[in-house]
């Protein structure tokens, strides 16, 4: 299982905040805070031709419908107890009324 996967399971245990890989189905988006994640990218290291060391990007979006310092804190925490290296931005967006806190980084495959 991948370390991000790992985080977002443990953010719903202790903080109840639902995940979806890359979205949740038409209508069945829970109530914010929720996040999604995805692997959009790979970033491999090659040798003799071959992919000698897989490593995945990976984007967690947080979504909130209220600047949310709390819940992003929470969520770095967790990614920084993994060990996890994070860039991280955000945005409003305007047409869904919710911010995107997006969490990017490398994970090994």
């Amino acid at each position: 299982m991948s370390k991000a996967l790992e985080v977002l399971q443990t953010f719903k245990e202790i903080y109840g905040v639902d995940f979806a890989y890359d979205h949740f189905a038409e209508g069945e988006s829970p109530s914010p805070p929720f996040a999604v994640y995805l692997f959009p990218n790979t970033n491999n290291f090659s040798a003799d031709g071959i992919v000698y060391y897989p490593v995945n990007e990976v984007n967690i979006e947080l979504y909130t419908d209220k600047k949310d310092p709390n819940t992003e804190r929470q969520l770095e925490h967790l990614l920084n107890d993994a060990g996890i290296f994070f860039e991280k931005s955000e945005v409003w967006i305007d047409s869904e009324r919710l911010y995107e806190v997006l969490y990017k980084f490398e994970e090994e495959d």
